[in-house]
């Protein structure tokens, strides 16, 4: 039995999760940030509360890596990195698109070939974006897209594409094909962290608590040339 302390904090909207064996026992969340450094604290001691009174203790913590908020990630992964080393339990870190892309997958019964692209703003027209199968099998890797008519073309020539996340709806007047299905207010959250956060657990993918650093928009956005693969995320 394993279980996971889950932390999201990549976007405005902060949550925490304990998971046990991927699923959930506990969840909290705001949408009324950016609140992370007001409110991070307080989830996660309800969550070791519960977790006290159901005579567990976490195996590990898992936080959300990014891309996202400069600010909402720091406060995140300090937070995470605190308690493994205060619990001397290991680091699990989950990427912010794959999150996302699971919660739509989970909820929604489409086609077996619709393709999921979850996307974060970064600027103007500008996003952070994946692209993933209905297994969460990585399509194509995250990447600095500067988005135009053509940009996803070559997806949406073969299969139906859903756009979802807080970089979609501007995009919307632009990707005009009629396989393209925009989704609105689709955020990361630490309850769709948890099948992930297991799979990583069971499979020993731990991060060096000492040095994990997450994936910065705001270091995208001036380092990375557009349309340039940042990751295996």
């Amino acid at each position: 039995m394993s279980s996971i302390l889950n932390i999201e904090t990549s976007t405005s909207v902060c949550s925490v999760a304990l998971s046990v064996d991927g699923k959930i026992g506990f969840e909290k969340v705001s949408f009324e940030g950016p609140s992370h450094a007001a409110l991070l604290g307080v989830f996660v001691e309800e969550a070791l509360a519960r977790a006290k009174k159901e005579g567990i203790m976490p195996d590990a913590v898992a936080v959300s890596s990014g891309p996202g908020s400069y600010t909402g990630l720091r406060i995140g992964v300090s937070m995470a990195k605190g308690l493994c080393f205060g619990y001397n339990i290991p680091l699990l870190a989950v990427p912010t698109l794959a999150i996302m892309a699971y919660g739509i997958i989970e909820e929604n019964k489409w086609p077996a070939d619709m393709l999921y692209c979850p996307m974060l703003d970064a600027r103007r027209m500008e996003v952070y974006a994946a692209i993933y199968d209905n297994k969460l099998n990585i399509i194509r890797f995250t990447s600095a897209d500067a988005v135009t008519t053509d940009t996803y073309s070559s997806f949406l020539e073969k299969n139906s594409v859903c756009f979802f996340g807080n970089g979609a709806m501007k995009c919307k007047k632009i990707i005009t094909s009629p396989n393209a299905i925009f989704i609105d207010h689709i955020d990361p959250l630490a309850g769709n962290m948890a099948a992930l956060a297991n799979e990583r657990f069971v499979n020993k993918m731990f991060e060096d608590v000492a040095y994990f650093e997450p994936f910065y928009l705001k270091e995208f956005v001036a380092t990375v040339p557009k349309n340039k693969v940042v990751g295996n995320i």
